[in-house]
């Protein structure tokens, strides 16, 4: 055996006799990212809030499944519209800065809501613009922060970065619904608001303080039309990413829209009220951040493509299941699944992804990730409102469950033909996790 095949069986060993719950937050090691982890936290507790009290606000002063949908859609659908223009700009200027200038961007915005509703003059098309002024502000923000991850923690650490943000956001997502139900049913909408808006200021804080290596600029002679042309060019030619993007659309088209529609589950159908709407997104939250932290465990890509596909039609399940639920705590049980399998869901789509793209086009490719992950819902929940004031809202989220199981089925029958280009990807950019190159070669993402 050569002095080389010893040190890497060395290191194999080594890192198969780590324990798993520091090898699952081994990127904390790095500081900006322990910076950005604490502020991100403190800040999606509150932007969690705001989401939940803007969908009662809403609901208290019209009572329509309709707009809510409408709500939803002016939020979401300039994701869709600028993602590509967003991540151009993360690929081509400083993600550093413009992680900041969007934070600064919804704090502003979450400043302006709040004074809005306490002082009881906000009306349902300042909700609409604010939301989607929020969504312009998403649409640069989502791709520059996931392509953020890397200049944080670097490539060795990149998925497990990718797993412990989603995490955090969905610890959020546990704890944000709970304290906004309590204050809605306490003091009120514009007081959730108003901490979100201060919530903000941990982030900026935290990511003004960072030290960060000079960052590679993408130089280019290329028009921005060009090089947003070119990260399409890549994500329609690279299968295995397009199949993933094109499962993400759908769900988050027919079966994400779900959550819109909560307000009428837990007032009308359940009986909760706001306390009982903060629970009911507690229990997804709850789900979906088991599911973050079963993915950020992992020490590789193996069998993540087969996992998208299963979680998939999990959620699709578990939603036909909640949709037939008149009990309070059974639907409290069930959403535990829903927010756990699309959790998974995105999050391995996420991942793999991430470990495809070439780091050039890493912001365009998580724009086209934006695209269809926040993009797609909008006008899901448009049709979905719509549909749910002529069927219903179990019928309309029943539906929405088995477009997702649809899906998921046509996915899986295709994995196996998109084994091979995706293990020639992985491994090209290195992040096959510990795993030797020619196992993961051997196996890809099947």
């Amino acid at each position: 055996m050569t002095d080389a095949q010893k040190i890497k069986n060395s290191s194999r060993e080594l890192l198969e006799d780590q324990p798993r719950v520091p090898g699952m937050l081994r990127s904390l090691r790095h500081r900006n990212f322990q910076l950005f982890f604490s502020g991100q936290m403190i800040s999606l507790i509150g932007t969690w809030m705001q989401t939940i009290a803007q969908s009662w606000l809403v609901y208290r002063l019209t009572g329509s499944s309709l707009l809510l949908g409408v709500v939803g859609f002016a939020g979401q659908i300039p994701v869709f519209l600028l993602a590509p223009v967003g991540g151009m700009a993360a690929d081509r200027w400083n993600r550093h800065r413009v992680v900041i200038g969007t934070q600064v961007s919804s704090m502003i915005l979450a400043f302006i809501l709040a004074a809005l509703t306490l002082l009881h003059i906000v009306r349902v098309w300042e909700i609409c613009v604010l939301a989607a002024l929020l969504g312009a502000v998403n649409a640069f923000d989502i791709p520059a922060r996931q392509s953020f991850l890397i200049d944080m923690v670097g490539r060795e650490d990149l998925m497990n970065a990718i797993a412990l943000n989603s995490s955090m956001f969905n610890g959020a997502r546990v704890i944000g619904p709970a304290v906004a139900g309590l204050l809605v049913a306490w003091i009120g909408e514009g007081w959730c608001f108003f901490a979100n808006a201060v919530s903000y200021i941990a982030v900026i804080a935290g990511l003004l303080v960072m030290k960060l290596e000079p960052l590679r600029q993408t130089i280019t002679d290329a028009s921005p039309f060009e090089h947003i042309a070119e990260g399409f060019r890549f994500v329609r030619r690279t299968n295995p990413i397009l199949a993933l993007i094109l499962l993400i659309g759908l769900v988050s088209l027919v079966a994400v829209p779900y959550s819109v529609l909560m307000p009428i589950f837990a007032d009308r159908i359940l009986y909760g009220g706001a306390r009982g709407l903060g629970i009911l997104m507690g229990a997804t939250g709850i789900g979906a951040l088991l599911g973050a932290l079963t993915l950020a465990v992992r020490r590789g890509v193996h069998g993540l493509g087969r996992w998208v596909g299963i979680s998939a039609m999990s959620f699709g399940i578990s939603l036909i299941l909640f949709s037939f639920s008149r009990w309070f705590w059974v639907s409290v049980v069930l959403l535990v699944p829903v927010g756990y399998s699309v959790m998974l869901q995105m999050s391995s789509s996420n991942t793999l992804i991430q470990a495809m793209v070439p780091d050039e086009l890493r912001g365009r490719a998580m724009a086209a990730y934006t695209m269809m992950f926040m993009g797609m819902a909008p006008m899901g929940s448009l049709f979905a409102g719509a549909l749910a004031d002529r069927i219903g809202a179990p019928w309309t989220v029943a539906i929405g469950g088995m477009g997702a199981v649809i899906g998921s089925i046509v996915f899986l029958r295709k994995l196996p033909d998109l084994r091979f280009e995706a293990r020639q990807l992985i491994v090209a950019q290195g992040l096959g996790g510990p795993e030797p190159v020619e196992e993961i070669t051997a196996r890809g993402i099947s």
